[in-house]
């Protein structure tokens, strides 16, 4: 059975967006969150090169950097979906969008969180495997998706969490670990990206469970998972309003 609790996010066409890129139809958010799930695979030349199009300089150099043509091509059709996703809900060319980077909160640099300047729109992205997600706020917010690991790598992962999450999963079974450690981590991920630190803020700090459930959540933020595909593990973080 489906958790009451899961976030079931809208599945959008990555086709549909990208014919939109250049002239989007204006749809203003109609509440104060929306997530959207995409599939990053199987697109043709054309499709990859249209979803390059709209990208800027940055976006483009980090792309390259990808040593994994499939890294690469997955890296530009998630962030030719966000931009498409921004573009449509502001009625914008998703080339010309100002997209920026705050500095960081590590170390003051202009890497940190990527932003929208100029906009009430918050937005946050993440891609695995197979998968892209998009959450677009009229708050901060985060999500994180992630291909459930392979037992060996949670072992790895296990010693970056919180004491009381590490000691939930030595109790559990060997084969239970992967997925509570996939988890436990998306939770991680989207709290941070939420709060804008990324891994600058320790994934040990704050409890946020390893059950089906997420723990209570930090003061002043929701915590809720995401519904994906099996293999993978999602959630979302979303500061309250006051």
């Amino acid at each position: 059975m489906t958790s009451q609790s899961l976030y079931v996010p809208t599945a959008v066409d990555v086709r549909r967006i990208q014919a939109e890129l250049r002239s989007p139809p204006q749809r203003s958010l109609t509440g104060p969150l929306a997530v959207y799930l995409a599939t990053a695979r199987g697109h043709d030349e054309h499709a990859l090169r249209h979803a390059a199009e709209v990208l800027d300089a940055e976006e483009r150099q980090r792309a390259h950097a990808f040593r994994r043509e499939s890294d690469r091509e997955a890296y530009v059709l998630a962030h030719a979906v966000l931009r498409g996703l921004l573009g449509s809900h502001l009625g914008m060319d998703a080339a010309t969008l100002p997209l920026t980077r705050e500095p960081c909160t590590g170390c003051g640099g202009p890497h940190g969180r990527p932003v929208l300047r100029g906009n009430g729109v918050h937005f946050s992205l993440s891609h695995s495997g197979d998968l892209v997600m998009v959450a677009l706020a009229t708050s901060p917010v985060g999500v994180d998706v992630e291909q459930v690991p392979s037992r060996q790598a949670t072992h790895d992962v296990q010693a970056m969490l919180h004491p009381a999450e590490a000691a939930e999963l030595m109790a559990m079974l060997d084969e239970d670990r992967p997925a509570a450690v996939a988890r436990a981590w998306v939770r991680k991920e989207a709290y941070l990206k939420g709060l804008g630190t990324g891994l600058s803020r320790s994934p040990g700090l704050d409890y946020l469970g390893t059950g089906p459930e997420p723990g209570p959540a930090p003061p002043g933020w929701h915590i809720r998972d995401i519904l994906v595909p099996a293999g993978y593990a999602a959630a979302l973080s979303v500061r309250r309003l006051e």
